[in-house]
């Protein structure tokens, strides 16, 4: 294994229980009744112009034209305030600094950069943040993954992709990356570990130290 993968929300930040609770208050403000489990349920990584639909054919009318940019801010505005890693996520960073790394996210990069800059991370990726944005087409294809080996130079086949999402899983596998399944952030619901192994984790793990293990037998023998 030459490099180091990682998917962004709820592997590093934990962040999507965060977002979901503001959709899911937000959606309920518009007269759809939305818990956090059920934004969970319904809306997770699917595609944004779909969860709109859903919230528009549930509510009956169309949504405000301002719905998403003031959704956008106030999830910003709430990880200003609120966000925290993933336990443990700063120290395998820092445990591998020596590997060179990457993150793939399906986040746009204001996001990313916000929420690197809350986590006080900023400088452990430098540059080598790349957002979906940048890709023709978002996970659960390849692009981005290889978009991101080939900035860092390396073959897809010698990276090591951390991801959380079945979505994201099937991108790493797709692009050929070993994927790793982490179950570790707060949104994770019983039988996550079971859906991520059979979108093609090759490794499952329920926190970073479990993840420290299984790199530390990639990269270190």
């Amino acid at each position: 294994m030459s490099a180091l993968i990682f998917d962004f929300d709820g592997v590093i930040a934990d962040s999507e229980a965060i977002a979901n609770t503001v959709l899911a208050e937000t959606v309920t403000g518009l007269g759809y009744s939305t818990t956090l489990d059920q934004s969970l349920s319904r809306f997770a990584h699917r595609r944004w112009v779909d969860v709109m639909a859903e919230i528009e054919a549930a509510t009956g009318k169309p949504l405000p034209t301002n719905f998403s940019d003031d959704l956008k801010h106030a999830t910003l505005d709430r990880f200003r305030t609120d966000l925290k890693e993933v336990s443990g996520a700063a120290d395998f960073i820092r445990r591998f600094a020596h590997i060179p790394r990457a993150i793939a996210s399906s986040s746009s990069i204001d996001r990313l950069q916000l929420c690197l800059s809350v986590l006080g991370m900023e400088t452990e990726f430098g540059d080598r943040v790349f957002s979906a944005d940048m890709v023709a087409r978002g996970k659960p294809h390849p692009d981005i993954f290889l978009f991101a080996a080939a900035r860092l130079g390396v073959s897809p086949e010698r990276c090591l992709a951390i991801e959380d999402s079945t979505g994201g899983i099937q991108a790493a596998v797709a692009a050929g990356m070993t994927a790793v399944g982490l179950y570790a952030a707060s949104h994770i619901r019983d039988g996550h570990d079971v859906k991520l192994r059979d979108a093609g984790a090759v490794h499952l793990a329920r926190t970073w130290k479990e993840v420290e293990r299984i790199a530390g037998r990639f990269f270190e023998g």
